[in-house]
């Protein structure tokens, strides 16, 4: 007989596996994918943690919650990444980045397409979906997504990359406080 402990995991892992999917399949600008997706679990969620803590620690002036949400990424079993690649999709007309167009985004350093952050939310949104009706206890996080991009953990391409961290609990720890 499977645990109550090993059949929470076994449903987290396997919810995290569905949002994938349904990022990947969310629709996307022009028919091109630029979102990539990854599933961390164990010591890979150790590393992102120490890493919130250490851009807290050492960014003057960073938001006082990357602590906070470093503890809370350390309760869960599963971390969700869904980032996406700087892939302009050539609409004309366009401008959404403010360059007027794609080759005025490229001379542009740090730029990306507009269209890549309308995919990403898309996917993240289609993601939280996935682990909502699942009941798996999730929250959008940007600042485990910055340590993730300081990481790498999605490869070189990957622009900007958001975290879904995942947990099964008594009290859902991302909305109870105290």
């Amino acid at each position: 007989m499977m645990e109550r402990k090993e059949a929470c995991l076994a449903a987290i892992l396997q919810a995290a596996r569905d949002m994938c999917l349904a990022a990947q399949t969310a629709p996307k600008a022009c028919g091109r994918d630029s979102v990539e997706c990854g599933v961390l679990t164990g010591e890979e969620i150790a590393a992102l943690a120490e890493e919130m803590e250490r851009i807290e620690r050492e960014t003057p002036g960073c938001r006082p919650i990357f602590y906070r949400d470093a503890a809370l990424v350390r309760l869960c079993q599963a971390v969700v990444l869904i980032g996406s690649r700087n892939q302009s999709r050539g609409v004309v007309p366009c401008g959404f980045c403010g360059n007027g167009d794609c080759a005025g985004m490229h001379k542009t350093p740090g730029q990306h397409c507009a269209f890549d952050d309308i995919d990403l939310g898309i996917a993240i949104g289609s993601a939280a979906a996935v682990a909502a009706d699942r009941r798996v206890d999730n929250r959008v996080l940007y600042t485990a997504g910055i340590a993730a991009m300081n990481l790498k953990l999605l490869g070189e391409k990957a622009g900007t990359i958001i975290a879904i961290p995942l947990t099964a609990s008594e009290r859902n720890i991302f909305f109870v406080r105290g």
